[in-house]
């Protein structure tokens, strides 16, 4: 079945551009001008991605993703804010909301149908209760507790692994400080401001500087 994609944008030349070249791909697209028709439209068809622009009438789409992100039965969907606004506050104001990443417009449409197509295969391939995570050169065993990165073996303690098991469970979401904590370390636990953060940088020293990244002010990442 093929994978469905909803265009939420009010520019009808985006539109058609970005359906032409997407149903040449195989996906089933559907499409919305402004974000109220959107919300409506992603209930009854439950895209596996919907591309978001931030500019639009009606209901932005900063607003329109945090709608989005209440909605039961769209846990799982990817949100891509696709937009001319390149400004960080912007960016940040998108990862906020929800989304799983920000695509600037400028971006060739070649190199955009790339990024969608990678998104959508690494979700495939990875389920919230998946006992074994290959991602990459990255491999991680949930039943044996064993981690490996370019046939390295790599012993962690408990809470490293928990870690990063967590950021490999979505490799497309931004996971914020308040959820890692929750779910690693439980809300009875009382831990210090810094604790996940000496965490990161143990697991970056271990299997690379570049392995995850941070988002200032929102949380964490899992780069592939």
């Amino acid at each position: 079945m093929s994978k469905k994609i909803l265009l939420i944008d009010d520019e009808l030349d985006i539109l058609e551009i970005l359906s032409y070249n997407l149903e040449k791909e195989g996906y089933d697209i559907h499409t919305a001008t402004n974000g109220n028709e959107g919300i409506e439209k992603a209930k009854e068809i439950i895209p596996d991605l919907i591309l978001l622009d931030v500019m639009m009438p009606e209901k932005d789409g900063i607003e329109t993703c945090q709608e989005l992100r209440k909605v039961k039965e769209l846990q799982k969907t990817l949100i891509v804010f696709l937009s001319a606004r390149s400004e960080e506050f912007s960016q940040l104001a998108g990862f906020q909301a929800g989304a799983n990443d920000y695509i600037v417009k400028l971006i060739k449409p070649k190199i955009l149908i790339s990024k969608v197509n990678a998104l959508l295969q690494l979700t495939s391939q990875v389920s919230d209760n998946a006992k074994l995570i290959e991602i990459g050169d990255l491999v991680i065993d949930k039943d044996n507790f064993r981690v490996s990165k370019s046939g390295q073996q790599f012993l962690l303690p408990k809470k490293e692994f928990d870690l990063l098991y967590l950021l490999a469970s979505n490799t497309e979401k931004v996971f914020k400080r308040e959820e890692i904590l929750e779910k690693v370390w439980g809300n009875d636990v009382i831990v210090g401001e810094r604790t996940i953060d000496v965490h990161i940088r143990r697991l970056r020293e271990k299997l690379g500087i570049n392995t995850i990244q941070t988002l200032k002010g929102i949380g964490y990442k899992l780069i592939v």
